[in-house]
């Protein structure tokens, strides 16, 4: 087990998959990596049992994708590294002032891609070492953008029906958001509505959609209209 200082655990032939077994090499091979849920530890013994038939695929692809990643930020290190003729102690400092500020390497790189060298400054890491970092991470990262959708219904039989509509959908700009964050909405025929949401992430993405939404219906209906989330 590659995350836990290599220790071994065991998997019941019951917990290779959801149908009978016949020849457990069409579902694993000898020395092949794959994704595993730990189900129990025994410390006493020193014994983890593990399910493969457990792990569904967006589990599977999430961890494949950050398995990705942890590669590609270990590759930036050690390309640094040989830029700087630096030590494996050196190397292992470096990596240590990381983890110790951010959950993984690839999370400080993709931060420095965003946000420059202050980033690499912030948590002290020496000067020699900050350009030579953000230039590989630049150079190998490719910033991710996600964006979540909603539809909404708004009317309003007002003489300014539609400027308060259009008001509504503008009260979007209103919403504090973090740097990188964009709010969109458009028409799709009245009075269906698109509001777009694109971030770095589902869980700010997400956040900032539910914010838009209330406040376009809680807007529309300060005008005296009408408003409510299509599914």
């Amino acid at each position: 087990m590659d995350e836990y200082e290599d220790k071994e655990g065991l998997i019941h032939i019951s917990e290779m998959s959801t149908r009978w077994v016949k020849n457990i090499r069409d579902h694993v091979k000898e020395r092949q990596k794959t994704v595993l849920k730990v189900l129990r530890v025994n410390p006493n013994k020193g014994q983890i049992d593990l399910s493969l038939r457990r792990v569904t695929n967006p589990e599977r692809n999430q961890k494949s994708l950050q398995r990705k990643k942890d590669k590609k930020a270990e590759t930036i290190l050690n390309i640094a590294a040989e830029k700087l003729k630096a030590s494996d102690s050196e190397i292992n400092k470096i990596r240590e002032i990381i983890v110790n500020e951010y959950d993984s390497l690839i999370d400080a790189f993709e931060d420095s891609v965003e946000n420059g060298e202050k980033i690499f400054s912030k948590i002290n890491i020496p000067e020699k070492w900050i350009k030579v970092l953000l230039h590989e991470s630049k150079a190998r990262i490719k910033p991710e953008k996600v964006r979540v959708i909603t539809i909404v219904e708004l009317t309003s039989l007002n003489p300014n029906g539609i400027k308060e509509v259009k008001n509504a959908l503008l009260s979007i700009n209103k919403i504090k958001k973090k740097k990188g964050i964009i709010i969109e909405a458009y028409t799709i025929g009245a009075p269906k509505y698109r509001v777009e949401v694109t971030a770095k992430n589902y869980s700010d993405a997400e956040n900032i959609l539910k914010k838009a939404e209330e406040e376009i219906i809680q807007t529309i209906k300060g005008f005296g209209g009408s408003g409510r989330i299509l599914d």
